[in-house]
């Protein structure tokens, strides 16, 4: 069984309706946990199912590490202004702007990989798989594992959170919008540090 105060705290931490939060710890025994793991499975579904809305506001976020020698800024898109506004939308964007700043993404997503970063990468795996002796249809599935392992690492939204390494940015994104109910999509961004090209 749960209580009324149970309720409340499942919508502080998940930001979804009463309603959904009766049901969920209804469906789950009263386990907060439990119901908890069920509403963000149920949100990213909802965020999911908002991924084709336009998103014609947001806002531009920076961020400069101290001591000043990483600097990032970061657009982050939703549906309306509303949102842009609200502190949660604004703690999105500090959020991503410096977890761009410390784990150093390339792009966005994997198409977004320069073509020549993905060759360079693709030629150092080759050679380290034929220094391995194996037959070559072996040689070139450890390149294409190797390749799809550095096109996750450089990707903004497939990198684990700093904050939280089980959840990926593509996660926090989702269930940002879960809570914020709007597409919300991160179009671009740009990191420096000093003494980089």
């Amino acid at each position: 069984m749960f209580t009324a105060k149970d309720v409340q705290t499942l919508r502080q931490r998940t930001g979804a309706g009463m309603m959904e939060c009766k049901k969920a710890l209804t469906e789950t025994n009263g386990e907060m946990g439990k119901a908890e793991e069920l509403l963000r499975v149920k949100g990213i579904a909802k965020a999911e199912t908002r991924s084709g809305k336009q998103t014609s506001e947001g806002a531009i976020t920076s961020y400069i590490h101290p001591p000043g020698k990483i600097g990032v800024m970061v657009e982050i898109a939703c549906e309306t202004d509303f949102v842009a506004r609200t502190d949660d939308f604004k703690s999105l964007g500090r959020e991503i702007a410096l977890h761009i700043a410390s784990a150093a993404p390339v792009a966005v997503d994997k198409d977004g990989v320069p073509a020549d970063r993905i060759d360079s990468e693709r030629r150092i795996a080759e050679e380290q798989a034929k220094a391995s002796g194996k037959p070559d249809n072996i040689v070139q599935r450890m390149v294409e594992g190797k390749v799809e392992a550095y096109l996750k690492d450089v990707s903004l939204m497939n990198q684990p959170w700093i904050r939280e390494p089980k959840k990926t940015i593509s996660d926090l994104v989702k269930e940002a919008s879960a809570k914020m109910g709007e597409n919300i999509q991160i179009r671009r961004f740009v990191r420096y540090q000093m003494g980089e090209e």
